[in-house]
């Protein structure tokens, strides 16, 4: 079995919705000896699969016919709570098991905040302090004084906080000032480790913006196509609520509101479109401060063996020999 002198290694592949990661992933994964872990929140439940684009027995393949292994889909019903800690453990469980089959870990996936806890070994036991009536206070105050006054006063205890949110950004500026106040420590200083449990190669794909929100919009259509309001009726009628976690993502959300009668599905196709895209651009912001990211570019052209070939160079000069196999 291999061992480690310093941090076992983890492959992280990312990037926004509709880029491109699904196929590029079950390649590479085929290329490295690597077993693929979902990082999309949304794939862990079970019969949400047209909405989620969730990957096909058949999209496992590679090239070469080799089935590639994947960890983390369909392991929780829509109505169960799972949660980042959750995600963070079994991940964790994951990787030691694959590192004892003398595989390579990929984590694949563009839920920011989920793949952001594996990697950066996030202390999730430690939750920050909350007091409601202090919340409301700072909430009245907000509306009261105004977002300027409040960020000015987050600015003095909490610079770095300052820095990341938005004085617009009722619902973060007011948390971030209501755990200095319970406890004199800045809310960053929370859930944080003091260092990554891994070896982190982290690599991200992007594309051009118009060709990114070209990809969205065919997916939407495509998704619709293959029947997504069919599957949130199926999920409804089997009893899950329109308030579960799952049924307020991308495209369950707005085809609850069609089923509902509040849009016609014209109307439902072009939010789901527009708060897509919204979404691809929040991802890209989260990530354009990880400097830690090797960024590669995507064109519409179908041939992306050129990308390919550069991220194997770089897994091969980190990890090879002990697990990268022609």
């Amino acid at each position: 079995m291999t061992t480690y002198q310093q941090k076992p290694p983890l492959i992280i592949l990312l990037g926004p919705t509709a880029v491109g990661k699904t196929a590029l992933s079950v390649e590479l994964a085929a290329r490295i000896n690597a077993e693929i872990i979902s990082g999309d929140s949304m794939q862990f439940y079970r019969w949400l699969d047209v909405g989620t684009a969730k990957i096909r027995p058949a999209e496992m393949l590679a090239a070469d016919g080799r089935l590639v292994q994947h960890h983390l889909l369909d392991i929780c019903r829509p109505d169960e709570p799972y949660s980042v800690a959750d995600f963070q453990k079994q991940a964790a469980l994951l990787i030691d098991g694959i590192y004892r089959r003398e595989r390579l870990p990929l984590l694949v996936g563009g839920t920011a905040l989920y793949i952001q806890a594996l990697a950066d070994n996030y202390n999730l036991d430690e939750t920050a302090p909350t007091d409601e009536n202090l919340r409301r206070s700072l909430h009245a105050a907000y509306r009261q004084q105004g977002a300027a006054v409040l960020h000015q006063r987050l600015a003095q205890v909490d610079p770095a906080a300052a820095a990341k949110i938005s004085p617009n950004d009722e619902k973060r500026l007011v948390r971030a000032l209501e755990v200095w106040q319970l406890c004199g420590r800045p809310i960053s200083t929370f859930g944080k480790a003091a260092a990554p449990a891994y070896d982190l190669l982290i690599l991200g794909l992007r594309r051009e913006r118009e060709q990114l929100y070209r990809r969205i919009d065919l997916r939407v259509e495509q998704m619709l196509a293959a029947g997504l309001i069919g599957e949130t009726e199926r999920l409804l009628a089997a009893g899950v609520s329109p308030e579960a976690k799952p049924m307020q993502g991308l495209g369950y959300r707005q085809a609850v509101c069609y089923l509902e009668g509040l849009v016609n599905l014209a109307e439902a196709e072009r939010l789901i479109k527009r708060d897509t895209r919204h979404f691809a651009k929040r991802q890209l912001i989260w990530w354009r401060r990880d400097k830690r990211i090797q960024w590669f570019d995507l064109d519409d052209t179908p041939n992306t063996d050129h990308q390919l070939e550069r991220i194997l160079q770089l897994v091969q000069a980190r990890f090879a020999p002990n697990f990268c196999t022609p």
